[in-house]
């Protein structure tokens, strides 16, 4: 087959862009990263071989060489490992086959390239660019007779090719370097970035014409603690995670007795941008006797742990388990549980030693977390605990028991709100009657929320309430911090309140539930809630952003009966009925009721010219009455005018 040429995926091209051009200090992390598809290569290789030896049989010992030609100014990076097949050339190393991409590289130039960036996503073989003018890549999968060749110089498109100088197995790849990256030749240079980087990979790594290995080769999760630094464990988080972030959290633990296993879990100290992707799996690979099984296992570690990364080592699971079998192993199932009882106990740990180290695990994973609150009904006395909010009573994030700590005298409930934005939620109207009495509200902002919330139901014994749901009594609940409610002075109710009630229920009878005064409001004059069981608002909001449903649901319309605009309407309504111009005023408090929910208006064009009317009467009656009140201050005030001058008349329209 004769060479063909591709063209990169648009988001390679961008991403080979940034790298190449804006991490050049960080540029001795591309042999690590090729180093740890090597490795990976070959254990998948290893695990293949279970059941078809013949892959192996001709070369079983496998092995990563470095080889540095000064002369021709090339690096290569062989391995015997699987090795790839035209259509995975073409796959792997012209796209990102992965969701978030966009997201991600906007990201990234926002932020000046970041190399911690780069590492939350995993983009390991494109950092060959950094160092290199030009890469090509020789491969031969495993049992196939077929070689082929990939080489690009990373500007915008890639040819693949027959190989005729592929290996009999694996990879090959060779960097053309830059002439200013030429430390990348020197064995000594070579030898100190594998044994501070790979030091930990199982498959040896030896430079061409050396019989050493330039690491340990031995498993590390496998060795005593105490014989493993921190700066290995860095390392290995690297490799198993293909980040460059640091680890928040490490987890070094063997298992005896009746299942025996090894593990070594981190947590990432930054999210990785498909964290909330619907593919997205963990990063935990599975080993059976040092022989890596699968990283593509959901029956280990659950989904709402999914930000951990690591290994876990069997001793006990069969070498040549399917994927069908793990999916009903009980040895698995009991390896899973003891490993989600082990993560939250350390959890918990570190939540009680260091409130402000937490709050950072918290706010990258915290929103994960909490889907075992409804995904693992047996494990929330140990998830609670864990769990942290935001909240209008402190700065900062609380826990529920500190919710429950600081409650009013009197008050029966947890009360909490949801949205998208925490600084909108805590400005929102249905607030202001907690807010005037000094109730703490939770302010919810992850959609997770919505569902968890529901679940729980309640938090000993105190039930959970939403505060725009449902008719509330707060009449029961201490007053604020100066006065008790009924020692404060507060503007009357309107005159005349039921008649507008009833004036505003006919008015939008087809648009709302129901119209009522309300107990939440202290300064807005309206806002929207749900009556009570039904779908609460931001629920709704979502579901439809979604597709998941088509239909809106009619709210109640609460009106502030102390509001001086209410109080006018109230007046208005008592003296001259329902006439048009109030119908519009009754649309535009429903109008703005839907914008401080940040719903869409039905009908803008109406809004707008309701709006317009409304102020043109205002601005045409502050006009009529200044004129009025220039014209009642004495004959002074025409001489001033200017001799035969006339003040201006009200119009007919006015």
């Amino acid at each position: 087959m004769s060479e063909q040429t591709h063209s990169f995926q648009a988001e390679v091209s961008r991403l080979l862009e940034i790298v190449a051009g804006a991490l050049y200090s960080n540029s001795e992390i591309f042999l690590r990263e090729l180093i740890s598809n090597a490795s990976d290569a070959c254990d998948r290789l290893r695990y293949l071989a279970l059941t078809e030896p013949g892959l192996t049989a001709e070369d079983p010992d496998f092995a990563i060489a470095l080889t540095a030609d000064k002369e021709a100014g090339t690096l290569v990076i062989e391995d015997n490992g699987l090795g790839m097949s035209r259509d995975e050339l073409v796959e792997n190393l012209g796209t990102i086959a992965r969701s978030g991409t966009a997201a991600f590289l906007k990201r990234l130039e926002d932020k000046s390239a970041d190399v911690t960036q780069i590492g939350q996503f995993g983009v390991g073989f494109y950092s060959a660019f950094m160092v290199a003018d030009e890469v090509t890549v020789d491969t031969r999968r495993a049992g196939e007779a077929a070689a082929w060749r990939w080489r690009s110089d990373g500007k915008g498109d890639f040819t693949v090719g027959e190989s005729e100088d592929a290996p009999a197995r694996g990879t090959r790849i060779a960097l053309k370097l830059k002439a200013d990256q030429s430390e990348y030749l020197e064995p000594e240079r070579l030898r100190r970035i594998v044994k501070t980087y790979s030091d930990h990979v199982a498959v040896p790594i030896r430079l061409t014409g050396e019989a050493e290995n330039l690491n340990t080769a031995s498993a590390l999760w496998r060795r005593p603690k105490a014989e493993v630094t921190d700066e290995q464990y860095k390392e290995f988080y690297h490799h198993v995670a293909h980040a460059f972030d640091e680890p928040w959290l490490r987890a070094h633990f063997k298992a005896e007795g009746v299942v025996e296993y090894t593990g070594l879990l981190f947590i990432p100290s930054q999210p990785p941008f498909d964290l909330f992707q619907p593919e997205r799996k963990h990063g935990v690979k599975l080993y059976v006797k040092r022989v890596f099984i699968t990283d593509d296992c959901a029956e280990l570690i659950p989904a709402y742990l999914r930000f951990l990364k690591g290994v876990v080592d069997s001793e006990d699971l069969p070498l040549n388990i399917s994927r069908e079998m793990l999916q009903n192993n009980p040895l698995l199932a009991k390896i899973r549980g003891a490993i989600v009882k082990r993560v939250l106990a350390e959890l918990k740990k570190r939540a009680e030693a260091d409130a402000e180290d937490y709050a950072r695990f918290w706010n990258a994973f915290g929103a994960v977390l909490k889907e075992g609150l409804y995904e693992d009904l047996g494990r929330r006395d140990e998830l609670l605990p864990l769990l942290r909010v935001h909240s209008t009573g402190r700065e900062g994030l609380s826990s529920l028991d500190d919710y429950l700590s600081r409650m009013k005298e009197g008050q029966d409930a947890i009360y909490f709100i949801t949205g998208e934005d925490r600084e909108a939620l805590a400005r929102s109207p249905q607030l202001e009657g907690f807010l005037s009495r000094g109730v703490e509200v939770l302010l919810l902002t992850d959609p997770v929320d919505e569902f968890w919330v529901p679940s729980l139901q309640s938090y000993k014994d105190k039930p959970f309430r939403s505060v725009t749901q449902g008719a509330l009594d707060l009449d029961k609940v201490a007053g604020g911090e100066d006065k008790p409610a009924e020692e404060r002075e507060e503007t009357p109710e309107a005159p005349g309140l039921d008649a507008m009630i009833a004036f505003l229920r006919l008015t939008l009878k087809e648009q709302v539930k129901d119209v009522r005064a309300s107990e939440r409001l202290t300064e807005s004059p309206v806002c929207l809630v749900a009556d009570e069981g039904d779908m609460d608002m931001h629920l709704e909001r979502l579901l439809r952003q979604h597709q998941q449903i088509s239909q809106s649901f009619k709210r109640i319309l609460e009106v502030n009966p102390r509001h001086p605009l209410i109080r006018a309407l109230s007046a208005r309504v008592t003296a001259n009925g329902a006439a048009a111009e109030l119908e519009e005023v009754g649309q535009l408090l429903l109008d703005q009721a839907l914008i401080m929910e940040g719903e869409s208006l039905p009908d803008p064009a109406a809004f707008s010219h309701r709006l317009s009317a409304a102020v043109a009467r205002g601005l045409i009656g502050d006009t009529v009455a200044g004129d009025k009140g220039s014209g009642d201050q004495g004959g002074g005030d025409q001489e001033a005018q200017g001799e035969g001058s006339e003040p201006d008349a009200p119009t007919s329209e006015a």
